[in-house]
């Protein structure tokens, strides 16, 4: 069996998916899911909000981020694709998926 060379997406993306599964997750949890250091998903996150992909806001001591679903994909300025439209597409294979079990 061949080794896996690429991945479907980036860390940048996935980080992205955690925070609209779970607007309140900890960076913490962030690293754990994408098997990622603490900072390296800190420094996701910052990039993410300086980029305009998500906004941060301070809850007591935590953070709420929300993901900005109008905003483009960087990877396909072109066809215009938003985050949003990602998100329905995998939250709609997930669910054909399941219901057909």
């Amino acid at each position: 069996m061949a080794t896996q060379t690429w991945s479907l997406l980036t860390n940048h993306g996935r980080a992205l998916l955690c925070i609209a599964h779970d607007p309140e997750i900890r960076l913490r949890d962030i690293a754990v899911d994408l098997g990622i250091t603490e900072r390296h998903a800190h420094a996701i996150v910052t990039g993410l909000t300086e980029a305009g992909y998500i906004l941060k806001e301070k809850k007591g001591r935590r953070n709420r981020y929300e993901v900005q679903n109008d905003r483009t994909l960087p990877a396909l300025p072109d066809r215009e694709q938003t985050i949003g439209e990602l998100q329905d597409v995998l939250k709609g294979r997930a669910k054909r998926r399941r219901s057909t079990r």
